[in-house]
C-alpha cells in the first residue's frame, strides 16, 4: 500500500530538519527543578527518564509522566493530561516507577 502524499510530505519536510533529541530535551527542562536538591541534576533526570521511558509501556502515561517530571522535577501525572479511559492506570504507573525513581534520586550511578 503506497503512502498516502501528505503522509510522504511530513515525513520529507521532518528530514530536512533535524527533530530534537528528546531525552536531552528532557534533561534540559527537568534539570533546573533538581537544582539545589541533588550534586548531579542531569545524571537524576536522565535516570529518570530513562526508568520512565523502559518501565511505562503506555505511551499516554509515559508522556504524561516526563511532561510531569520535566515541568516539576517530581513525578506527576494530571489527569487531564491523560485520556478518560487511561485515568484508572494513573496509580498503578507511579507505583510501577517509585521504587526506580528513588534509585535515581538516592542511589545514582555517578
Amino acid at each position: 500500500m503506497p503512502i498516502p502524499q501528505t503522509k510522504l510530505q511530513q515525513i520529507q519536510f521532518r528530514s530536512l530538519f533535524k527533530m530534537p533529541d528528546p531525552r536531552g530535551e528532557f534533561v534540559r527542562l527537568c534539570s533546573p527543578h533538581m537544582l539545589g536538591r541533588w550534586a548531579h541534576p542531569e545524571s537524576v533526570c536522565g535516570c529518570l527518564h530513562d526508568y520512565a521511558a523502559a518501565t511505562v509501556e503506555d505511551a499516554d502515561l509515559r508522556e504524561a509522566l516526563l511532561r510531569g517530571i520535566s515541568e516539576t522535577g517530581v513525578p506527576t501525572i494530571e489527569t487531564e493530561w491523560v485520556p478518560p479511559a487511561k485515568q484508572s492506570q494513573i496509580g498503578p504507573t507511579f507505583t510501577k516507577i517509585a521504587k526506580p525513581t528513588l534509585q535515581c534520586m538516592f542511589e545514582p550511578l555517578n
